[in-house]
């Protein structure tokens, strides 16, 4: 049984200004360990499989950056898209390659910017999940939730199945608080992290069955998976795939689904709030990075400091980066909104600073 990690890399990470910009999105960034989000994710694969099994999927402007950032990685294992259009197209553009080497190869689709604190556990649930998915089915791993969680998608989880897993009994988009509180309290539920595995003819079915209006493309590209007229095909087929996440295209709509639960120190590590979640803080819950910074009576603060000194005196749950070019100062609880500076900045047309 051999595994195909396939790393998703194709965001831009928008929440992580001034940190992230266009060209060094999120997943290029050391945020959780010294090292970046994405070399962290391939180096935890490490046993499971090779890098020459690797893939990593990300737009144009991004592959030099993951080629340096995962070493030894074959250049025909960076696929470009063209253009981006949402996690479906771009599992299915995986799929083709791996197909194409093994058709039943088992796929493992790894967002390139998600921290794993357990790395053994986080291991022994993807065996586990390539096993149940060697039978057959699409397996989505599920997070044991920790607490109510509003910022994800939950799964309710059903029965178990007779190959391993459990079964689906729904799809459930982001919750507000109440909801969130009674998801968790139920102990039905699992956070959505993202993370799937499956046989690569399976999946290619399931795009084939569920999405009738992308089998004309993926025959196409089938046809010349390895050839050098693949790019020429892929820049004509590609934009015509429809932009939908394999959450709405596949997941809510296949009869095939499992399930695994894992509870392996996962975060999506979705703003400056979850940095204290990744990295050791201090005795007042202080995360602190740089030679530079000066913390002083604060609690509760994300303080990233570049060469210039930076001082944060008497605050509590705030976040204050300095990138060296910019300046972002933001309440733990509105770091989420860190994306709407990026929209006003090029609402400004101060494009040097995206």
């Amino acid at each position: 049984m051999a595994l195909y990690p396939v790393i998703m890399a194709g965001g831009s990470g928008t929440r992580f200004w001034p940190l992230s910009r266009q060209a060094r999105p999120k997943q290029f960034l050391p945020l959780a360990s010294k090292l970046p989000l994405i070399t962290d994710t391939a180096g935890r694969l490490k046993g499971l499989s090779t890098v020459k099994n690797t893939f990593i999927v990300c737009g144009p402007l991004h592959a030099k950056a993951a080629a340096k950032l995962v070493k030894g990685l074959p250049k025909a294992n960076i696929l470009v898209e063209p253009v981006a259009r949402n996690t479906a197209p771009a599992i299915a553009l995986a799929a083709v390659h791996v197909a194409a080497r093994d058709p039943k190869g088992i796929m493992v689709v790894l967002p390139s910017d998600h921290h794993v604190a357990d790395v053994a556990g986080f291991k022994r649930t993807l065996e586990e999940a390539a096993r149940i998915a060697e039978g057959g089915h699409i397996v989505t791993l599920g997070i044991q939730p920790n607490r109510p969680e509003t910022g994800y998608g939950y799964i309710q989880v059903g029965d178990a199945l007779t190959g391993g897993g459990r079964g689906v009994k729904a799809f459930k988009e982001k919750p507000d608080v109440a909801t969130a509180k009674a998801y968790v309290s139920s102990g039905e539920y699992l956070w959505n992290g993202g993370i799937f595995v499956f046989r690569a003819d399976v999946i290619l079915a399931a795009f084939e069955q569920h999405m009738p209006e992308m089998k004309k493309g993926l025959s196409a590209l089938s046809k010349v998976a390895g050839k050098r007229t693949f790019g020429s095909v892929l820049k004509k087929v590609f934009p015509k795939l429809p932009s939908i996440s394999i959450d709405y295209g596949v997941m809510e709509k296949a009869s095939n689904i499992a399930v695994l639960p894992g509870d392996f120190g996962w975060s999506d590590v979705g703003s400056f709030a979850a940095i204290p979640e990744v990295r050791p803080a201090d005795e007042n819950g202080n995360v602190i990075s740089g030679a530079s910074a000066v913390v002083v009576d604060c609690k509760g603060c994300v303080v990233l400091a570049d060469k210039r000194p930076l001082a944060v005196v008497g605050l509590t749950d705030v976040v204050v980066v300095d990138s060296g070019d910019a300046v972002l100062v933001v309440p733990r609880e509105k770091s989420q909104d860190v994306r709407k500076v990026v929209e006003a900045l090029k609402a400004r047309k101060l494009q040097k600073y995206l």
